[in-house]
């Protein structure tokens, strides 16, 4: 017999000790973004207390709804992302970072530039909504904090694929672990798709914004904007993917039912998640027509990989039902472990995602695009899709995440199972409303309470309703998860909770083709460059650096 060469035991204090620095920060900006969900659902409803906050400086709906919306969208996503998959990276690959120092570097570049963004957006200087569309002009530092999140976030980005560089050396030939895989994916992704961002924002926003040319041509903006703006989507999706093929299927006794398939979904979201941003731009006169076919093809072709997880782990999971006893066609749904808090709010994230997965494919549709663009229709799909399925998710991963990092048992795990209950139910009666209010034709970024008074019909008046109430629900839920981990972080009752990995179904050899980096990469850069290249030199030689900056707010 060959021994086996016994595998170093690392105890990962820097990494767990960096993951939650990055999960208290997202948690703080979350928390701060997610008091303004409620007001704006209120205030659709037709109750404001905008008047009354501008005392303690909330000057109105819209600097309230760019808070909620670049906080929860981009900051709370961000720090988790890049502490989660630092972490998860690291602990597959039983390799801890080869250079430690790049990480903290990264995580306080992204939090200076959190505090550069955040005081104009605290002091109404930069009320330009999530989307920061020119020809709204804020000060040029917000742009730069902005700026240095993302670059912060590349160099976590660069430590995680050093260390996985060095891994491959000491490894050579040897499959990558798959959580290791899908979170190295996620990486690279990310580092592709915010080229866009950055390029909109070094190039035409900052200049602009500092004075040193007077105008800027808002299409061009638009486009690099959602250059990265619909696979950022992915970015927050595919950290849940992990947990959902790798982690879930072994909270739930089972196994994952097909390993290869797992990685030919995330080699898929790597070729086919940036080249279909103009699918957000049907309605841009700017935009030939053939490119826009061309992004709506591309944009059904990524709901492939969806599906194609939808089965993968739905078989995983009902491998774990019956493996616990559940019999029948669907018996052994009931015998899922939900008494678990991680699973059940992962669980129900998953179903209300192929639910906004539904809502996404109309928005992909270009006739029933027209129908619902720029309504109340749109914030309703994103809800369920970054609101709950990647939130939700991150929730539940939190419930076994922080007494791992932390030693420190869950507190109140009764609550945090209701926690992800109150959460489905809530965001199901304001999507809905949303929804409803879209196909009424209610517009979005608007305060709805004052619309429906002045020009809305009485069809919205229930959808409205629904609107408030459901985010009343919500902020409920919300308010149970902080408990929940503030309690959890200074429980004096320790607990040894592991990283949950699921085991394959079966062992398999993976095909080279599902190991080999480089046909993946080379695809996607060629099918970025075959979806934008020629849009994008149209746009750059009818360039019209015109327009100036306004402020109406």
């Amino acid at each position: 017999m060959v021994a086996t060469k016994a595998q170093p035991v690392y105890e990962f204090k820097t990494e767990k000790t960096l993951t939650l620095w990055h999960i208290f920060i997202a948690i703080v900006a979350l928390t701060i973004g997610t008091l303004f969900g409620p007001l704006q659902g209120l205030e659709h409803m037709g109750i404001s207390f905008y008047p009354q906050l501008q005392a303690v400086g909330l000057q109105s709906y819209y600097q309230g709804l760019t808070l909620h919306g670049i906080l929860n969208a981009l900051v709370w996503t961000t720090f988790f992302i890049t502490g989660f998959l630092t972490y998860v990276t690291v602990k597959s690959l039983n390799k801890p970072l080869v250079v430690p120092q790049l990480s903290w570097a990264g995580f306080i570049i992204m939090v200076i530039g959190l505090v550069l963004a955040a005081i104009p957006l605290l002091l109404n200087l930069a009320s330009v909504l999530y989307t920061f569309y020119p020809p709204l002009q804020g000060p040029w530092y917000f742009y730069l904090g902005l700026t240095l999140v993302v670059v912060g976030s590349w160099v976590c980005g660069w430590s995680v694929l050093t260390t996985y560089a060095a891994w491959r050396k000491e490894n050579k030939g040897a499959t990558t672990p798959f959580m290791a895989f899908g979170s190295l994916i996620t990486v690279v992704l990310w580092q592709i798709c915010t080229l866009g961002i950055a390029a909109e924002v070094l190039v035409l926003i900052l200049p602009w914004s500092m004075g040193l040319v007077s105008g800027i041509d808002p299409q061009l903006a638009r486009t690099l904007f959602w250059f990265t703006g619909h696979p950022l989507v992915y970015f927050w999706l595919l950290p849940a993917y992990v947990s959902w093929y790798g982690m879930m299927p072994k909270q739930a006794g089972g196994r994952l039912f097909s390993e290869p398939l797992a990685r030919l979904s995330f080699w898929l979201f790597l070729l086919l998640s940036v080249p279909l941003g103009f699918h957000h731009q049907y309605a841009d006169p700017g935009v030939p027509e053939a490119y826009k076919f061309l992004h709506a093809i591309l944009t059904y072709a990524v709901f492939f990989p969806s599906m194609l997880t939808a089965f993968n782990v739905v078989a995983s999971l009902e491998i774990g039902g019956r493996a616990n006893g559940g019999k029948g066609l669907l018996g052994w749904i009931k015998n899922l472990p939900w008494g678990d808090p991680s699973y059940t709010a992962q669980n129900l994230a998953m179903i209300v995602f192929a639910i906004g997965g539904i809502s996404g494919l109309v928005n992909a549709s270009y006739d029933l695009n027209l129908v619902v663009h720029n309504t109340a229709w749109v914030p309703g799909h994103f809800h369920l899709t970054v609101g709950t399925a990647v939130t939700l998710s991150f929730m539940g991963i939190l419930y076994w995440l922080l007494p791992h990092l932390t030693g420190k048992a869950l507190w109140g795990r009764k609550w945090a199972v209701w926690q992800g209950w109150i959460w489905f139910v809530g965001m199901l009666i304001f999507s809905r409303g949303l929804h409803w209010l879209g196909l009424l034709g209610a517009p979005r970024r608007t305060m709805l309470g004052v619309a429906t008074e002045n020009y809305g019909t009485s069809e919205w008046r229930l959808a409205t309703i629904m609107v408030g109430v459901g985010g009343v629900i919500l902020f409920v839920s919300f308010i149970v998860f902080v408990v929940v981990m503030v309690k959890t972080a200074l429980s004096k009752e320790s607990a040894k909770v592991e990283m949950p990995v699921a085991e394959p179904l079966k062992t398999e050899v993976m095909p080279n083709w599902l190991q080999n980096w480089t046909p993946w990469l080379v695809g996607a850069v060629v099918l970025v460059v075959v979806a934008y290249g020629p849009a994008l030199f149209e746009l750059l030689v009818n360039l019209k650096m015109v327009s100036p900056g306004f402020q109406v707010w």
